[in-house]
């Protein structure tokens, strides 16, 4: 189905507005130790991101972990745009009910839920390591800071642990 002509499928991450995207941030020290591991939400058609941020909260326009640095746009010709709002608010209202579990029920599962309800590609076996792997095979970086934002807290660790197992060998 064909979007309304007054909707943008633009992706402005100046503004925060990701357009039919699936977002990703990372997390303050888990992200640093192992960089493919974040925070993700969805968005709106209108580009506005929903997160299950934690127990029994789904926060929207306002990531838990900060702005994206990671975005896999999903092609809107996979679902019917009269759905895909609605299924963002249903997961978003699913959710709110939900005690957040950082390994069985957690953000992934929150978009793993709403991919399911519009039947995105077809499909309703979307889940929290599908959702996570195709980010992290189709994700780009909304910029050079998102990419350093991701990976150098992990290369200056890394560095670190190799400096103390070279110098206090």
């Amino acid at each position: 189905m064909e979007m309304a002509p007054n909707k943008s499928t633009e992706v402005r991450s100046d503004i925060n507005r990701f357009p039919t995207c699936i977002v990703w941030t990372p997390l303050p020290m888990i992200t640093w130790i192992l960089p493919i591991i974040g925070h993700m939400g969805i968005a709106t058609t209108a580009g506005v991101i929903r997160d299950f941020a934690g127990p029994y909260f789904v926060s929207e326009d306002d990531m838990a972990f900060g702005k994206p640095t990671k975005y896999w746009q999903l092609n809107p010709k996979n679902v019917a745009y009269s759905t895909w709002d609605q299924a963002v608010h249903e997961a978003s209202e699913e959710y709110k009910h939900h005690m957040h579990n950082l390994c069985c029920d957690n953000c992934h599962s929150h978009v793993a839920l709403a991919l399911n309800i519009m039947q995105y590609n077809r499909a309703t076996n979307w889940n929290m390591i599908k959702v996570w792997f195709l980010m992290l095979v189709h994700g780009k970086y909304v910029s050079i800071g998102g990419f350093l934002k991701t990976w150098l807290p992990f290369i200056i660790l890394i560095t670190i642990i190799v400096l103390l197992c070279v110098f206090l060998r």
